[in-house]
């Protein structure tokens, strides 16, 4: 996972990339991945059961929640209160309050609303909960590439507030609720951890591919392309999270 990081973080250079480094840490990921999958599959107590990995409930929640966090993490804690400190693209706030207009709002209600979705998680089951709330977080982005034209400080906390419901408190919910009920029986702890990895790895690749989107695009388009490109991305990615999101199992079946 080191090696496939530093990896994509070269990449994020573009033009300044060394492909040479680029190609070499990909072959390192996978000649040490090979050589941990065998590890794993010989030993009497794998830390990981190749078993399970091999497992929908395993790679379907992984790859959800990867993409899930790269489509949306870099966003709402980088480029968008980039776009409120911009004096000449954006809303021109100053350093002081730019958290109470993005990042504070986006907190609180993914806080408050968590809840909710535990209760809509009950009635409804936790992947169409966990759908609604991607599609609603695609919306949210889409808002945010109007909010990128016309900034403002009330566009701002309504970008924060929608993608604070739908992504903090919806999405991010149901993804950990389901490493939990997706677990097996005998080794509880295993797909909460690697899920947590997944989250930790999916907030690393955001800053790395919407900010190399962002800085490719704002280089012969001008910032507000740039903004706009990386909410496609992130929309993109989100759709892509969607789609993986039918590949998860359904929880009351998985462990029969």
């Amino acid at each position: 996972f080191l090696a496939a990081y530093l990896a994509i973080n070269e990449i994020d250079k573009l033009a300044n990339a060394n492909l040479t480094m680029v190609a070499g840490l990909v072959v390192v990921a996978v000649i040490f991945f090979a050589i941990f999958w065998r590890i794993e599959g010989k030993i009497a107590a794998p830390l990981v059961s190749t078993h399970y990995m091999k497992q929908r409930r395993t790679w379907g929640l992984l790859s959800c929640t990867l993409l899930t966090m790269t489509g949306v993490f870099a966003l709402m804690n980088g480029v968008v209160p980039q776009l409120a400190q911009d004096a000449k693209f954006g809303a021109g706030l100053g350093a002081d309050v730019v958290s109470f207009a993005t990042l504070t709002p986006y907190a609180i209600i993914g806080f408050l609303f968590g809840p909710v979705a535990g209760m809509l998680a009950a009635k409804f089951g936790y992947r169409l909960v966990l759908r609604a709330g991607i599609i609603v977080s695609v919306i949210g982005v889409v808002f945010g590439m109007y909010v990128a034209n016309n900034p403002s400080v009330w566009s701002l906390v309504a970008l924060s507030l929608a993608l604070g419901v739908s992504y903090a408190g919806v999405a991010n919910i149901m993804l950990n609720g389901l490493g939990i009920v997706l677990s097996p029986k005998d080794n509880p702890g295993y797909l909460p951890g690697m899920n947590a990895g997944a989250f930790n790895l999916g907030a690393g690749l955001s800053f790395a591919i919407l900010y190399a989107v962002m800085t490719n695009v704002a280089g012969t388009n001008g910032a507000t392309g740039g903004y706009m490109a990386s909410m496609v991305a992130g929309i993109v990615l989100l759709a892509l999270a969607f789609a993986c999101s039918f590949l998860i199992p359904n929880p009351e079946e998985v462990n029969k």
